[in-house]
């Protein structure tokens, strides 16, 4: 008898596993009219002749030049340059440098 019922239950199982891809099955062939519906609305793509031509005189280039680059000052930043950015990293040891309260760079001992 407990064979009939797990033999039943699995069929059951079975059957909806089946029911429930036919329902996706549905949805995905609905999505897909939904989607040539909508493209059938949509304006035709533009025929060669409407795209942008290259002018008479041919291709226009870029001009490129380097600037100098921008200086910040001294005092800008102050003490905040030589913080650390990340919340998880350690303290430094001691012996490591850190930031003087001018912003310069000091050795501690």
């Amino acid at each position: 008898m407990d064979m009939t019922l797990s033999v039943d239950a699995i069929i059951s199982h079975i059957v909806w596993f089946f029911f429930a891809g036919l329902v996706i099955v549905g949805f995905l062939l609905g999505a897909f009219k939904l989607g040539q519906r909508v493209r059938a609305k949509e304006p035709p793509p533009p025929t060669p002749e409407s795209q942008p031509h290259l002018p008479d005189g041919g291709a226009v280039y870029e001009v490129r030049e380097e600037r100098d680059p921008v200086e910040i000052p001294e005092g800008a930043f102050g003490r905040t340059r030589c913080r650390a950015t990340a919340t998880s990293a350690p303290p430094p040891p001691p012996t490591r440098t850190r930031c003087a309260p001018n912003g310069k760079r000091a050795t501690s001992r």
